[in-house]
């Protein structure tokens, strides 16, 4: 992690105001609601507007298949070094089909044996996309042979996305919930 603390404190669900009530109500009824979205509801208009956006990368109108897009999500999380990203989606890649050891080959990158040609354009893109906020002619070129124009398009928004909730994580502080492991790796150099 980052900070070891927070810096915007998370809210405490026995004492929201109605707007705070209002944007966390669909979480709540799901479920135990996240450090993330205990402390994005600081500011319950725009926790409001953002999961929006997020709602779109998550669901089934974004065209990438769960697997693949778990894989950019999590190449991401690994490159902006964020502890809260990569420990909550690791959970999640399991789920969409990942195995442990790929988990972990994320880390390895693009070239890393194992990889069928498009997860490692997945994980190139996205490297891209962190480098220099753009994926190159001859990446794109190559993801279009395996993906649709959509699906391209939904590899730049999950990588956005996914680099922009990382900004916010790490920036704020936001802790890791509780029964999620930090990866020793993510402690590196902090």
């Amino acid at each position: 992690m980052r900070l070891a603390k927070p810096r915007v404190q998370p809210v405490d669900l026995n004492n929201l105001t109605p707007d705070q009530k209002e944007v966390l109500a669909p979480i709540m009824a799901r479920g135990p609601v996240l450090n993330i979205f205990k402390t994005l509801v600081n500011k319950p208009k725009a926790a409001k507007r953002f999961s929006v956006w997020a709602g779109y990368v998550l669901s089934e109108r974004n065209d990438l298949a769960p697997r693949d897009r778990e894989i950019v999500i999590l190449r991401i999380g690994f490159l902006c070094k964020s502890g809260y990203e990569w420990g909550q989606h690791v959970e999640i890649a399991k789920r969409a089909g990942l195995k442990m050891e790929e988990i972990e080959r994320v880390k390895q990158g693009a070239s890393a044996k194992g990889w069928t040609e498009a997860e490692s354009l997945l994980i190139k893109a996205a490297d891209e996309l962190h480098h220099d906020q753009f994926v190159s002619e001859a990446t794109w070129s190559a993801l279009r042979k395996h993906f649709t124009e959509k699906q391209c398009m939904d590899v730049v928004f999950t990588g956005a996305q996914y680099t922009l909730v990382s900004m916010i994580l790490n920036s704020f502080g936001v802790q890791l919930d509780a029964g999620l492991p930090l990866d020793p790796e993510l402690k590196k150099g902090f």
